[in-house]
């Protein structure tokens, strides 16, 4: 349970640190929204919160400038982390399992041993997820339900088994409808990624912008 538990963990990691950011801003459908996920609205003032949270921890900790200096792409990396929170959850609810706090405290506990102490595990979650102290156990709870899930359909740790899973995350993740504020991108159902999002007016600008040099530069230059 616990190799499962970890890979999906560093299969997390890896996403949020691919996903870039954009600034927050509400969209005619849904104002004042980053997403809207199953019906439930992602306020991008609860989406601003976390990230707040995660910079105020990163400022008090030792290596606090090079934190906040890999992390520029927080804002959406925290987005998604709140969308796959709710895939996960779908994913569970769709396959007959959930996970129950005296779970949650175990693992926590397991995760702290392992770690070297709490202090130990909350400043790893920081460095390498772009965690706060107070959004661990949110954290743990989705690895935990990962892995229960993961049971639940018969999946083992096996590239078979990861696919098996992923095939539950796609299913989940259409049902959801998940709608994302242009701002922030869009959502790839297939990719399980939040990708970069272009109206035509912005590619028209953007090129535009690229084919003609810096002023006193010459093309090529």
């Amino acid at each position: 349970m616990h190799r499962r538990r970890r890979t999906a963990l560093s299969v997390s990691a890896a996403l949020l640190v691919a996903a870039p950011f954009l600034a927050a801003c509400g969209n005619e459908a849904h104002p004042g929204a980053a997403a809207v996920v199953g019906g439930d609205r992602i306020d991008v003032s609860a989406l601003q919160s976390q990230v707040k949270d995660v910079r105020k921890a990163q400022q008090t900790s030792p290596q606090s400038a090079q934190l906040i200096g890999t992390t520029g792409q927080l804002g959406r990396a925290k987005l998604y982390d709140l969308i796959v929170d709710q895939i996960v959850q779908r994913a569970a609810d769709d396959a007959g399992t959930g996970v129950t706090r005296k779970e949650i405290q175990a693992a926590r506990a397991s995760a702290a041993q392992q770690s070297g102490g709490a202090e130990q595990l909350a400043a790893t979650y920081l460095q390498q997820r772009g965690i706060a102290p107070d959004q661990i156990d949110d954290a743990i709870r989705r690895d935990v339900l990962v892995g229960k899930l993961a049971a639940a359909i018969g999946a083992g740790n096996t590239p078979e088994g990861q696919q098996k899973v992923n095939a539950a995350f796609v299913a989940a993740s259409k049902a959801l409808n998940i709608d994302v504020n242009p701002r922030y991108g869009t959502w790839d159902d297939k990719k399980m990624q939040l990708g970069d999002y272009k109206a035509p007016w912005i590619t028209q600008v953007t090129k535009e912008k690229a084919a003609a040099p810096p002023e006193g530069q010459q093309p090529g230059a």
